[in-house]
């Protein structure tokens, strides 16, 4: 009798588990649609603000329906290609955050770590004073190699440990920032064609060759998720993702060159924008539940909502002009990084 009591709660308990996991799945789900919608609510607002407003149904018109008038060209022509942009940065960004903070195990991580901005920003100098970006086409390709090469060269010195790579990424940025820096002194057009890129905005830049890097960031995002799994175990520790026969060295390796690629090919088009990487992933880690792969998911999709809604405050906050957008990332990540050394520690840093 006492082996049939216990039997019905010993089979209970896995079912028990499955419902809940269940349950857990379902309500991610439901919080991938939401944002989903928020997302489709935010571009449709972004793309109506501006010097002439154009009204929401207006805007979903000349994206279904274009019929010539000066709002739908407006919309087709420079709202919507630059929206567009803004959810491509915005999600490689927020995804190239969260991978650096799951491979480094750092909260605090950010793309920038591996020298990628520091990177670009040094061959644009580089670039401009050999007369090699004075438009917008020569600047895309000067920021995309030395982003490249920035950050490989942080992996090759920082391969072995998360805190090496840390600490690779940092002293590589204080050098060419510096030299950088130095040259641009020395050099006023060089400055100057620095100083238009590095501000980080959005404006203007929909009419900029943007194929290749967005069908980068596209191709990145996709093996991003591909590599989610192997990444979860990775969280466990390198020993456990051994046990567990998880390639932690490729799968190390692979997260490198996507976050490479996907920091490298937003800051290439858009300049140096921060905090989009910091901010994201601890926004979305909670209804995550520790899994990477709902982590990469949200990310996508608040990542753009974050970028949208800065870019629609950087238009109206002046009205005689723009605010660049990584001025408006900065005063709203400025105060999600004091929450986050506050909660996790400055031994986190």
């Amino acid at each position: 009798m006492s082996a049939a009591g216990h039997a019905p709660g010993t089979a209970g308990t896995p079912g028990t588990a499955g419902t809940a996991g269940t349950r857990r799945t379902a309500q991610q789900a439901v919080w991938l649609g939401g944002g989903l919608v928020l997302l489709a609510a935010v571009a449709v607002l972004s793309i109506g603000v501006g010097a002439h407003a154009v009204p929401p149904a207006e805007v979903v018109r000349a994206l279904v329906d274009f019929r010539g008038t000066d709002d739908h060209v407006i919309v087709r022509n420079v709202r919507a290609p630059r929206a567009l942009l803004a959810v491509a940065v915005g999600a490689a960004l927020a995804v190239a955050g969260a991978l650096i903070q799951t491979l480094a195990r750092n909260p605090l991580a950010e793309p920038g770590i591996l020298g990628v901005t520091a990177g670009a920003g040094f061959a644009i100098t580089v670039g401009s004073a050999l007369g090699l970006a004075a438009g917008p086409p020569g600047q895309l390709a000067s920021a995309v190699v030395g982003a490249v090469l920035a950050a490989l060269l942080v992996a090759a010195v920082g391969r072995r440990s998360p805190l090496r790579l840390v600490l690779a990424g940092v002293a590589l940025t204080a050098v060419l920032n510096g030299v950088a820096l130095g040259m641009r002194l020395v050099l006023p057009d060089v400055f100057d064609v620095y100083r238009f890129w590095s501000v980080g905005s959005l404006a203007a830049q929909e009419q900029a060759p943007l194929a290749l890097p967005l069908t980068a960031i596209v191709t990145c995002l996709l093996g991003a998720l591909l590599l989610s799994r192997a990444l979860n175990a990775l969280t466990l520790g390198e020993s456990v993702a051994h046990t567990l026969g998880a390639p932690v060295a490729r799968t190390r390796a692979a997260a490198l060159v996507l976050i490479t690629v996907l920091s490298g090919a937003a800051t290439a088009v858009a300049g140096p924008i921060l905090f989009v990487g910091l901010i994201v992933p601890h926004l979305v880690r909670r209804p995550a539940g520790g899994s990477v792969p709902w982590l990469l998911l949200y990310a996508m999709v608040l990542g753009p909502v974050l970028l949208l809604v800065a870019d629609v405050g950087s238009r109206v906050l002046l009205p005689t002009g723009e605010v660049p957008v990584a001025i408006v990332t900065a005063f709203l990540g400025g105060p999600v990084l004091i929450w986050a050394v506050r909660r996790y520690g400055a031994g986190s840093l």
